[in-house]
This record gives C-alpha cells, sequence and structure tokens, in this order.
C-alpha cells in the first residue's frame, strides 16, 4: 500500500506543480477581487481590532462587524459603506481609512511568496 500512496503523492505534486507554474496572475484584477469582490469584507478584523484599539471591548467590537457583515452580505454593500452608517461605530475618518487601507494588509506579502518559491 505504501508504494501506491507514494506514488500518488508524487503524481499530485507533479500535476500541483503543472498548475502552479502556468498561472497567470493579473495583479490590478487580484487586487479588485479582494476588496470589491468580497464586498470590503476581507477588511472587517481590522476594523474589529481599531474598534478595540478605540475602546470598545472585544466582544463588543466583534458584534458590531458580525452584525455589519451579515448587513453588507443581505444588501449586497460595500462593508465600509455600512460601517458607516452604524451609529455605534466611532472611528474617526483616519482609522476607519487605515482600516480599510489594502496596502496595509498585503505589506507582507513578499514573504509569503518567498516562503511558496522553490527552486525544482
Amino acid at each position: 500500500m505504501l508504494p501506491d500512496a507514494l506514488q500518488l503523492t508524487v503524481y499530485m505534486l507533479r500535476k500541483a506543480t503543472g498548475l502552479a507554474n502556468g498561472l497567470v496572475l493579473h495583479p490590478e484584477r487580484a487586487l479588485e477581487n479582494l476588496t470589491v469582490g468580497s464586498l470590503g469584507l476581507v477588511f472587517s478584523q481590522s476594523v474589529l481590532l481599531a474598534l478595540v484599539d478605540a475602546g470598545m471591548s472585544r466582544d463588543d467590537a466583534y458584534r458590531v462587524v458580525q452584525k455589519n457583515a451579515r448587513i453588507a452580505v443581505e444588501e449586497r454593500r460595500n462593508f465600509r459603506d455600512v460601517i458607516e452608517d452604524d451609529g455605534a461605530v466611532t472611528l474617526s475618518n483616519d482609522a476607519l481609512a487605515k482600516a480599510f487601507d489594502a496596502q496595509r494588509l498585503l505589506a507582507h506579502r513578499g514573504r509569503f511568496l518567498e516562503a511558496l518559491t522553490w527552486t525544482t
């Protein structure tokens, strides 16, 4: 059984390598999918942390983010717009801009790409 399992593993690795080698990435489109396609929900953790930094308890911040994320999905609205309409959210414009900054989220992408890159 072990030789068959190893053969299957080698086959799967070769297929995955072929897929990765043929992958074409369009950075602008990927960023749009990440920020717009997700309705901005990719920033929910950043908003939660900003609310906690602003003095809200983590539990209350979680409930606010969860409620607004649900509204964004149900109404197909941008998460930031929903957050800005919520009276319980008292973040400044600067704090919101920082929480919704895609470049901040992508700051460590180089490390991840290096970890994925290997020589064959």
